[in-house]
């Protein structure tokens, strides 16, 4: 399947579906609980099947209603979003929570924290109820998460938490799922095979990741195992976020891998044991000033629909690093990263994926790997394995 064929099949709801996605939206405003659930309603592939103001009653209501996707609001009365999402995965632990909150620093971090208590993603919300009202950007947000997981939870039967910590509830509740050597069909395509690239002859000397849905637990993954690693070479990171979202994204990445982590500076010269997170509302890429490369913060329009968006960072990269460039691409939905991914390949460099089993949704390495410029596709606990051996010289 083409690209663009990839990119027209994932963004367009299917034709009469036989099974509706089924929507719980909980948020103590009526106004967005109204609106939200309208929007639901509309869609020929979703159902709304509950609206609930607060926790306590949507926990009371989740195994009546049996909803595949949950919006949570964080703030509520009787009982907030961070209390009620363990009793949610408790009660049904194969299905997709979506967290909402407005863009304080305070929610930023207890959406984060979800995540990593096994909510699947996030969306940000507008300050306002007339901002809700108002916002397009929010209404297609909300709709295409929610398609994205509602599609993934009905392909797998189950919820995957990717790399929920062990001993958390999500961790408790998510089955254990072993990952084929062949990734199983995914939403859009028409086969699941696809063709391995040879990696390139060149030793990198720069790491690439780009991620989205559920990309902050897989990057938590990745720069954990990585660890001391990245004393050798520069990371650089496009996580579709917001801002205020990729400060704190930075804080934790600094945390999950020991070494110095923040958002990128325009103007910052890159260098080895440093990750550099793209801030929300900017797409970083790589320019070289004087012999040096350094970061550059562009204030473009959305491409891909995101901002931060991963495939200008590749594109910018490959002329930079030519040959020496490696780019790895997460779980995320969409196909943002795949054009760049070409890019990187074409300069000589090399791209590895995450497998469909382990990604919250295969949107972009599948488009990565459909594209035929992946040259291993691998779950997550063997993405960092892998970068090593390849940076230490390894063209298997």
């Amino acid at each position: 399947m083409s690209l663009a064929s990839f990119k027209a099949a994932s963004s367009s709801p299917p034709p009469s579906p036989i099974d509706p996605i089924k929507v719980m939206v909980v948020d103590n405003a009526v106004v967005v609980r109204g609106l939200v659930g309208r929007w639901i309603s509309e869609e020929t592939d979703m159902k709304l099947v509950a609206s609930h103001r607060s926790g306590r009653e949507a926990v009371a209501d989740i195994a009546k209603v049996n909803p595949d996707v949950v919006i949570l609001d964080i703030e509520m009365p009787d009982m907030d979003g961070i209390t009620a999402l363990p009793l949610i995965i408790q009660a049904k632990r194969d299905v997709m929570v979506l967290m909402a909150s407005t863009l304080t620093r305070r929610n930023a971090e207890i959406s984060l924290k979800c995540l990593s208590l096994g909510a699947a993603d996030y969306v940000p919300k507008p300050e306002t109820n007339a901002g809700v009202t108002t916002s397009p950007a929010f209404k297609r947000e909300i709709l295409d998460k929610v398609r994205a997981l509602g599609r993934r939870r009905k392909i797998s039967g189950r919820a995957f938490r990717a790399a929920s910590p062990a001993g958390s509830p999500a961790a408790a509740a998510a089955p254990r799922v072993s990952s084929p050597s062949i990734a199983p069909q995914s939403v859009g395509f028409n086969d699941s095979g696809f063709k391995l690239r040879a990696m390139g002859t060149t030793i990198p000397k720069v790491l690439l990741i780009g991620s989205s849905t559920g990309g902050p637990q897989a990057l938590t993954t990745v720069l954990k195992a990585l660890g001391s690693f990245i004393d050798r070479v520069p990371v650089l990171i496009t996580q579709h976020m917001p801002p205020t979202f990729t400060t704190i994204l930075a804080e934790h990445a600094a945390k999950a891998s020991g070494r110095p982590a923040a958002e990128g500076r325009d103007g910052e010269p890159i260098q080895a044991g440093r990750i550099y997170v793209a801030p929300g509302g900017k797409h970083m890429v790589v320019r070289k000033t004087g012999g040096t490369n350094v970061i550059h913060l562009e204030d473009g329009p959305p491409i891909n629909f995101c901002k931060p968006a991963v495939d200008p960072l590749f594109t910018s990269a490959a002329q930079a690093w030519g040959a020496q460039t490696f780019g790895c691409v997460l779980t995320g939905m969409g196909h943002d990263g795949a054009h760049g991914a070409g890019d990187i390949v074409a300069a000589g460099g090399s791209v590895i994926a995450q497998d469909e089993a382990t990604s919250v949704v295969w949107g972009m390495p599948g488009a990565v790997a459909q594209a035929g410029h992946a040259c291993a596709v691998l779950p997550i606990d063997q993405i960092a394995p892998k970068i090593m051996r390849v940076f230490s010289g390894d063209r298997s």
